[in-house]
């Protein structure tokens, strides 16, 4: 891999995974296995591994989980809530311990003690006592900030609200004993946080679940939960403790985090302290142990796990001394004294009796299959994603066709062989129209994905291409949001974006209804008739065209001033030999898209995708009969880098990166991400790097931003 694609695939891997993240962290909602997203981390570390200096400022490796965006108050751990690095083999913790030996300078014969624990799927959660009494509450969020549950957490029968000395508490349970070194006034006074998980047993989210459907007015609409870890974090992360409190919401300790006083010296005797204090531990704790010790325990929980009440996707292992630890401390996201040793996926055979096409609110066709239902992990599973069509080549699914299949990482099933390959039965055959609006369905060049053209009047994609054609960066239509535009979706008043502006016609009917007053539909008709005369770049934008963004719709119109123009070289492009889009074969016919600087093959395949698609040209013309967005003059101070190309690297001081691209496009500069030999100008800020090196190598200008600045202040 060049370096080129090496940084390319670092960008997608961080975008990737920060959407991965807040899908599971913040909404609940995986997409995506344990076992596919490890995958995705472990390429991450790989190319860091590799290309040490193209590691990203917003790189996996350096965060924990994702930002919270729920109405429940936001603060700040005392410390960090670290993530761990996962093993997937015995060969892994191996390397673990000889690690840590190698780090802390240890003999070969010095031994390693380490402690192991069932990870529990659940939510983390930090529990605050101050003079042993509860009183605050946060869940894991990002790591840095956690989410407010206080209230939510003082229903969980599990968690005492306040701390017993051991000396009061008395020694309870396996293990548990009395320190007599440690400070007295560990936990009882002064602040100590516990950490642990939330979780919900298996028979408890079944009996949730049932409850749930039997409650509900119309089955069909009742709330399911998917898994045990998404009804336990559902059920804390509510505004109204009444309803964690109706949920069963259970805790195991397996931590602290910021505190006064330790009960002892070692991982082993803190988790007894826990214990003592009234805290739930994991039964299948084990305590300081050999490595040798440590996997036969995670082999012994391995074959209890179908029998555990609660879900675990693996075992826990940490340095059991504290001073150890202290040492060790942490590298990015990830604690250097513990690891998390991953199951493998449990599989099982059924039948895959049909495949299905879902199409997703960005025009992606994901192809479903439909299983006979079985058993594995405990869970009836009767779907399983089957990605993209060149993943059903790969395996060679055909409906009718006996197939292996697993749970990896415990959410969401995979296909793993066709057990019947050999069996007589015709291919399958991906669709090239999409499902829902019969537009046609293509992969762009170089990409896997399937995806319908149709995007301006398929059902599948309206709620979220309404939603971008109102948004702040295209028209910009205030109290036009999200649930207001489902309401009108529902009532068949919105279909395609022209609608928007044909709202009045239902004015009298909207006053009408629960949560309308004159005033405020009469608001919304206003914001809407203000939007008649759309600016360009800002309409173009609006349309959702597939690469197409906000600076890549001004640096069209720029070029061909009105959209009839443009409109006319899109088609040029899209009528090929065949009926066929390459980008090879227009160069000619769409000569001045291709010319634009910083307009490359995909752009240019989009618009005419876009513009192939009788359906959206049929939308196009229904919306221009509704506004009239005039010549896009672009407004450009005359400057010393007008027509230059210049590229921001660093930490800038006085002003965001965006606020810098936008200057340099109003003083008819065009900005780059990176450096070549077309550039004219490299501004950096403190901690630039490799750019400005590529800069001085290839004897590009650069400049400081008070230089950037004068030369903002002297242009006309």
């Amino acid at each position: 891999m060049t370096e080129a694609e090496a940084a390319n695939r670092l960008m997608r891997l961080a975008k990737d995974i920060a959407r991965h993240n807040k899908l599971y962290h913040d909404q609940d909602a995986p997409e995506i296995s344990d076992a596919e997203y490890d995958a995705l981390m472990r390429e991450n570390a790989a190319l860091e591994a590799e290309f040490p200096h193209l590691i990203r400022a917003d790189s996996p490796s350096k965060t924990v989980g994702a930002p919270t965006t729920s109405p429940l108050a936001k603060v700040a751990h005392a410390r960090p809530m670290f993530s761990l690095d996962n093993a997937f083999a015995d060969e892994d913790v191996v390397e673990f311990v000889g690690r840590v030996r190698r780090f802390l300078n240890l003999s070969e014969d010095a031994e390693i003690l380490l402690t192991a624990e069932p990870k529990i799927d659940g939510l983390s959660c930090s529990l605050r006592y101050e003079d042993g009494q509860l009183v605050q509450a946060l869940t894991r969020g990002d790591g840095a900030v956690g989410e407010v549950v206080t209230p939510n957490v003082l229903t969980i029968g599990d968690i005492p609200q306040r701390l017993v000395a051991p000396a009061e508490a008395g020694a309870v349970g396996d293990g548990a004993r009395q320190f007599e070194a440690a400070p007295a006034s560990a936990g009882a006074t002064g602040t100590f946080e516990v950490r642990g998980e939330i979780y919900m047993d298996k028979g408890d989210f079944a009996a949730l679940n049932a409850r749930l459907l039997a409650e509900a007015d119309d089955p069909a609409k009742a709330r399911q939960f998917a898994n045990p870890r998404n009804a336990a974090a559902g059920s804390l992360r509510q505004k109204d403790a009444a309803v964690t409190a109706s949920r069963p919401l259970r805790f195991f300790a397996w931590g602290w985090g910021e505190a006064d006083a330790l009960p002892g010296d070692t991982q082993s005797e803190i988790v007894a302290a826990l214990k003592n204090w009234g805290f739930p531990v994991a039964p299948q704790f084990q305590a300081a142990a050999p490595l040798d010790k440590a996997l036969a325990q995670y082999r012994a929980i391995e074959k209890q796990r179908a029998d555990l009440p609660f879900d675990i996707d693996g075992v826990v292992y940490k340095v059991d001394r504290l001073d150890w630890q202290s040492r060790l401390g942490s590298v990015g996201r990830a604690p250097r004294w513990a690891i998390a040793h991953k199951f493998p996926a449990e599989r099982a055979e059924t039948v895959l009796e049909a495949i299905d096409i879902q199409v997703g609110r960005t025009g992606k066709l994901t192809p479903v299959g439909r299983l006979k239902p079985v058993t594995v992990g405990g869970v009836v599973v009767s779907n399983v994603t089957l990605h993209n069509k060149d993943e059903i080549a790969r395996l060679g699914a055909r409906p009718g066709d006996r197939v292996l299949i697993q749970r990896a990482g415990d959410v969401i099933p995979q296909v793993v062989e066709i057990l019947s390959r050999d069996e007589a039965r015709p291919a399958y055959k991906f669709p090239d129209h999409c499902p829902e609006c019969q537009s046609e369905a293509v992969a762009e060049k170089g990409e896997v994905d399937i995806r319908c053209t149709g995007g301006l009047i398929c059902p599948a994609q309206r709620i979220e291409r309404l939603k971008h054609f109102v948004s702040r960066g295209a028209l910009d239509i205030e109290g036009l949001g999200e649930k207001t535009i489902v309401e009108f979706v529902s009532l068949g008043w919105l279909h395609s974006p022209a609608d928007i502006f044909r709202l009045k016609a239902h004015r009298n009917e909207l006053v009408t209804r629960e949560g309308w007053k004159e005033k405020s539909v009469d608001g919304l008709l206003a914001a809407i008739e203000a939007k008649r005369a759309p600016e360009g770049p800002r309409f173009l934008f609006g349309l959702g065209i597939r690469h197409v963004g906000a600076v890549t719709a001004r640096d069209l119109l720029k070029e061909f001033v009105t959209l009839e123009d443009l409109r006319t070289a899109a088609e040029r492009a899209s009528t090929t030999p065949g009926g066929t889009i390459s980008f090879d074969d227009i160069m000619d016919a769409g000569a001045r898209l291709a010319a634009i600087d910083g307009i490359g093959p995909a752009v240019v395949t989009a618009l005419g995708a876009f513009f192939h698609e009788e359906h959206n040209r049929t939308a196009w013309d229904d919306l221009l009969h509704e506004v009239s967005p005039p010549p896009y003059i672009a407004d450009v101070r005359a400057s010393a880098v007008t027509g230059k190309t210049v590229v921001f690297t660093g930490s800038l001081e006085t002003m965001s990166r965006d606020e810098a691209k936008s200057q340099a496009e109003a003083l008819g500069a065009r900005t780059a991400g990176s450096v070549s030999a077309k550039t004219d100008l490299v501004v950096y800020g403190p901690g630039a790097g490799s750019k400005l090196k590529k800069a001085a190598e290839l004897g590009v200008e650069t400049i400081d931003e008070a230089a950037w600045a004068a030369i903002v202040a002297a242009a006309g």
